[in-house]
């Protein structure tokens, strides 16, 4: 059977490889698995209830729910019909969900809970063109996904041509991405777009028939959507699970082969295993600072039998217990959306634990390049080598082009936005500085454009909460800072001349620029002001600390630009230690 539309893997999988349990995931409380029959045939029948609905072919269908089996049968039924299908992040503000429900012109809306239900609703409120929402729990004068469910059976033969009707090249998704100006661009993914990444990104994991996954990275993101079918297509049982609470537990549980993480989970997970650490005391302490030490020196090859000795013996007494955190069976951990400490890669790997890094962008499928362990395919630093069928190249100003199946359709209803990034003979301009070594492998060392990514992996533009920022009274000049860090932050210049009027009114002393930045109550009154403008926001992207700063930015200081734009390396350079103090 060939696979060439992305529902074409579940068919696949029943077809050739039937599994008892292909997914599971809590619904209403309790575990429910899904077979590979019981997955087709539910998704079958959702696509019935959809059509009776009177959604066709090139219609949108919108999602906004944390990772569960309803997620992908949805996915799957919407496919199925030829439709189109939005997914949303559920932490998306109401704000960015009528936008793009309204621009997708979406009219079914899924979503899992009350709290993104009542988000669901506001939006709907304002968006005409939104028929119908259902939610996956049982809410209360909500309609539940399962009324769909038995209904719409006379539409059979007519499922049956719409899915013969979609042709590889046909658009799939829209992911919308936030934008420069604020607003959410739409990446319009194909089915070959996204499988063409599915097939070449396989041979990088070591992914067998019978292995598990657990799957807690949103779906909502195409890296780990693009997983789930990956996962599906090699006939992997994946347990999905919705919150990052009690995440510990749930990957002990289902003890995985094969799991995604970005790096700010895996900079907690290795958070947590060092203050268990630090609580030790006498000789389990030592040891397991001298495990860690090892673990830092640890290189791919090249290393001295004395040390591989020692490394062997803090596996045993040290780092076993790591793995057994994890389920003790896992053979690769993928890490991507943003970058990860060399550090924490070489602790990881030395630990027995293979920790992958890999580099792409959601116009990308997203998959570019990943790190593999074996057959020499891991370097530190580097986000390996280009995967299959995708070429990379190096722009005469640094910049990493990418050119292959995997590269988007474009940006829905922006062609000029299209044209900026993409060239009429395919290659994407992915706005990130980098190089190739020697070896082959690929190396990013800086951001092109200005939008920055959290150490979660969210996207974050800076200078729409700039610009929002500034029209504070109390604040003279804002750079938003968070580049692979845990959270978006803010240095800050205030409007000395404001604040001086300010406390004398509130009979605050003032003595100086330097002294005032200091007092906790103009420190408390100025966050107030950061804290209006997060109410609006997703939380990823809502600044969490500030530092005051005691001199103004100018042209002549070196951290304005002739054209009086923020010069943020320098800037960065700067205020080193306050940055610092920020995320200590």
């Amino acid at each position: 059977m060939q696979v060439t539309r992305l529902f074409d893997i579940a068919d696949l999988q029943l077809a050739e490889f039937p599994m008892d349990v292909c997914m599971a995931s809590l619904e209403e409380g309790t575990l429910r698995s899904y077979s590979s029959a019981d997955f087709v045939r539910t998704a079958d029948a959702l696509a019935l209830g959809l059509m009776d609905l009177g959604i066709g072919p090139g219609d949108k269908v919108a999602l906004a729910s944390g990772n569960r089996c309803e997620w992908a049968l949805v996915d799957q039924a919407v496919l199925r019909i030829g439709a189109i299908v939005i997914p949303i992040y559920p932490t998306t503000s109401a704000d960015d969900y009528a936008y793009i429900l309204e621009h997708s012109t979406t009219k079914v809306f899924f979503v899992s809970n009350s709290d993104v239900l009542a988000k669901g609703q506001e939006a709907k409120a304002k968006v005409p063109g939104l028929q119908h929402l259902f939610s996956f729990d049982s809410i209360a004068g909500t309609r539940h996904w399962k009324e769909l469910l038995g209904i719409g059976e006379e539409r059979r033969s007519q499922l049956e041509a719409y899915k013969k009707a979609v042709k590889p090249d046909d658009l799939a998704t829209i992911v919308y991405t936030s934008g420069t100006t604020g607003r959410p661009k739409g990446v319009m993914l194909s089915h070959h777009n996204i499988l063409s990444n599915v097939q070449a990104s396989a041979p990088r994991l070591p992914v067998e028939r019978g292995s598990r996954a657990i799957s807690f990275l949103p779906l909502c993101h195409i890296y780990e959507r693009m997983l789930m079918y990956l996962y599906q297509r090699a006939g992997m049982s994946v347990r999905f699970n919705e919150s990052l609470e009690e995440l510990g537990a749930r990957i002990k549980e289902a003890k995985p082969h094969v799991f995604t993480a970005v790096p700010r989970l895996l900079e907690k997970i290795y958070d947590a295993i060092l203050a268990k650490g630090e609580a030790l005391t006498g000789v389990k302490r030592k040891l397991f600072f001298w495990a860690l030490d090892l673990g830092e020196r640890y290189e791919v090859s090249g290393t001295s039998a004395w040390y591989n000795l020692q490394l062997a013996l803090a596996r045993k007494l040290v780092f076993s217990k790591w793995r057994e955190a994890l389920g003790g069976e896992v053979t690769c951990v993928a890490s991507g959306s943003a970058a990860l400490q060399p550090r924490l890669a070489r602790i990881f790997n030395a630990a027995g634990i293979p920790l992958m890094e890999g580099y792409g962008l959601t116009e990308t499928s997203p998959v570019v390049s990943v790190n593999d362990a074996r057959n020499d395919g891991l370097r530190f630093g580097s986000v390996g080598k280009p995967i299959q069928d995708v070429q990379v190249r190096i722009a005469a100003d640094g910049e990493i082009l990418v050119k292959g199946p995997n590269v988007m359709l474009g940006y829905y209803k922006e062609l000029e936005m299209t044209r900026e990034v993409l060239e009429p003979d395919g290659w994407f301009h992915t706005g990130d500085i980098g190089e190739i070594t020697n070896e082959g492998f690929l190396r990013i060392t800086d951001r092109k454009k200005e939008m920055f990514k959290t150490s979660g992996g969210k996207y974050v533009a800076p200078q729409v909460l700039e610009n929002q920022l500034k029209a504070s009274r109390f604040i003279e000049q804002v750079m938003v800072i968070g580049e692979n860090r845990k959270f978006p932050a803010a240095l800050i210049v205030p409007s000395f001349k404001f604040l001086k009027d300010y406390c004398e009114l509130k009979g605050i002393p003032y003595e100086s620029p330097a002294q005032i930045i200091h007092d906790k109550r103009i420190n408390d009154r100025i966050f107030a002001e950061v804290q209006k403008m997060n109410a609006d926001k997703g939380h990823w992207e809502q600044v969490k600390r500030i530092a005051l700063l005691p001199a103004e930015w100018t042209i002549d200081g070196g951290e304005l630009t002739p054209s009086m734009k923020l010069r943020r390396k320098p800037i960065l350079a700067k205020y080193a230690e306050q940055v610092e103090w920020i995320y200590a």
